[in-house]
């Protein structure tokens, strides 16, 4: 069911769509409360997802809401939950109850409760364990969650030890909210965290996935993730992370990677393939380290780091578009800093055409990646993308980049033109005009077809010569 964010005050509005069921809840003798997320961001400020609980059991729920909404959702109500959309707010109704995560399961053991009071107690933070009762708009806040709001600190309702043994995603959810919200974790928290971290082996791929994701695209990444690391915690998910702390050499130094690391992920913006790749550009470094005479090296640490990520992200259960998405990312970050004499239209070319879609993801990563304390070398990088992206521009205006992985002969006129039917040998053909492009720019076609012949003469093929018209290309289809 797709979240609608809304305000508060638009939910408490007399007359809205959640005052009026309450009021049929009433009448049916149940009670209903507004809960969670939308109460604490209420608070901060802004607007949030309706979520709503009740005494009402899942099928008097149901009864209640069919009448009124034009949609019903029922794959949770098993676990108590019933999605309804009326009007235009989509909102979710889950009956007071208590959940217990066991060793490899992915459901919850859910225990309905039978008041708000308990309810609360078994909700992951007292920031999110503060509820307003309907109608008459009562606040609930049994766990001083407002407080600790106020002092922007993450605490359980209950002992941390029982909280997390419930359900130890938990233990990762307080870095997610310290990341989107900028909190801090209260130190008995943290303590239980350290002391618990092994119980998130129980958790599955899937749930830890999701927590990261939401953590990576918060305000405060970096510092999440440093804390996260602190703990222990993140060795269970993501052991390339604290493997980044490389033992320094004492003749040759380096920079800290796993500082480096998190700056650069604190300097993107939060865009979630481009924060995973931020996260593991550089996590074959330690892999790859050499110390020589002429110091520290880490060759070919983007071609060793781009195949890492891809098996860490499918680890994780990433769809295949992110996997490769963050791969292609990693694997082309370091390719900035090999033009360090300049750039050719040649070489602006082949960036451009291996990044493809990636373009603007790829030069904001190469961006963040300069974290250099020394101002003369940070200016001299900056002036360098600053002339990349001047090149990319200028050449853009005089050649069509989004054709830049095609030749200027397609498949059709290259089989008329060698007398060559589908096989390997066109595209070895088609291979060589796309390289040529990309070195030359756009060939005429009189160019192309001369390029061609010499390609294939060198390899014993004898054209026939015979000229084609390109095969039509497909207009898109208008939005």
């Amino acid at each position: 069911m797709p979240d609608v964010r809304v305000s508060l005050s638009e939910v408490l509005e007399e007359g809205s769509v959640v005052m009026e069921l309450a009021r049929a809840f009433q009448d049916r003798g149940h009670e209903l409360y507004v809960v969670g997320g939308i109460v604490r961001d209420a608070l901060l400020g802004g607007a949030g997802d309706v979520d709503l609980t009740t005494d009402a059991p899942p099928e008097v729920t149901k009864a209640i809401v069919e009448p009124r909404a034009e949609a019903v959702w029922l794959q949770g109500i098993r676990f108590g939950t019933v999605g309804c959309r009326i009007g235009d707010w989509n909102m979710e109704i889950t009956t007071f109850r208590s959940e217990r995560y066991e060793p490899d399961s992915r459901h919850p053991e859910v225990n309905f409760e039978a008041s708000i009071e308990s309810d609360l107690a078994r909700r992951d933070f007292t920031v999110n364990a503060m509820a307003i009762r309907l109608p008459d708009r009562a606040a609930v806040d049994l766990f001083d969650g407002r407080g600790d709001l106020e002092r922007r600190i993450l605490r359980t309702p209950i002992d941390p030890h029982e909280s997390f043994t419930d359900d130890p995603l938990r233990m990762l959810r307080a870095f997610r909210f310290a990341s989107q919200l900028e909190f801090q974790i209260a130190p008995e928290v943290l303590e239980t965290i350290t002391e618990l971290r092994e119980k998130l082996l129980t958790v599955s791929a899937e749930r830890i996935r999701d927590e990261l994701s939401r953590l990576l695209v918060g305000a405060a990444p970096a510092a999440a993730l440093g804390l996260a690391d602190s703990t222990g915690i993140t060795d269970l998910f993501l052991p390339e992370l604290g493997a980044l702390k490389l033992e320094q050499d004492p003749v040759q130094k380096h920079k800290d990677v796993f500082k480096h690391t998190l700056a650069v992920l604190q300097r993107t913006e939060p865009h979630l393939e481009v924060r995973l790749a931020a996260l593991l550009h550089d996590i074959a470094k330690p892999k790859t380290r050499k110390i020589g005479p002429e110091g520290v090296s880490f060759h070919h640490h983007e071609v060793e780091g781009a195949k890492m990520a891809r098996a860490r992200l499918r680890a994780l259960r990433y769809p295949n578009d992110v996997v490769d998405k963050v791969g292609d990312l990693i694997f082309l970050h370091h390719r900035f800093h090999t033009y360090s004499l300049g750039w050719t239209d040649s070489a602006v070319r082949r960036y451009v055409r291996d990044a493809g879609p990636l373009l603007g993801e790829l030069n904001a990563l190469v961006r963040a990646d300069c974290t250099t304390r020394n101002p003369n070398r940070a200016r001299r990088l900056a002036a360098r993308m600053d002339e990349l992206e001047a090149r990319i521009a200028e050449l853009a205006e005089r050649e069509e980049f989004e054709r830049f992985r095609q030749p200027d002969l397609d498949g059709t006129q290259i089989m008329a033109y060698l007398g060559v039917p589908p096989s390997r040998v066109i595209g070895e053909a088609r291979e060589f005009l796309i390289e040529r492009r990309l070195d030359e720019g756009p060939l005429s076609e009189d160019a192309a077809y001369a390029a061609l012949d010499a390609w294939a003469r060198e390899r014993g093929i004898e054209p026939v010569g015979e000229r084609s018209p390109p095969k039509p290309r497909k207009e898109k289809e208008a939005e």
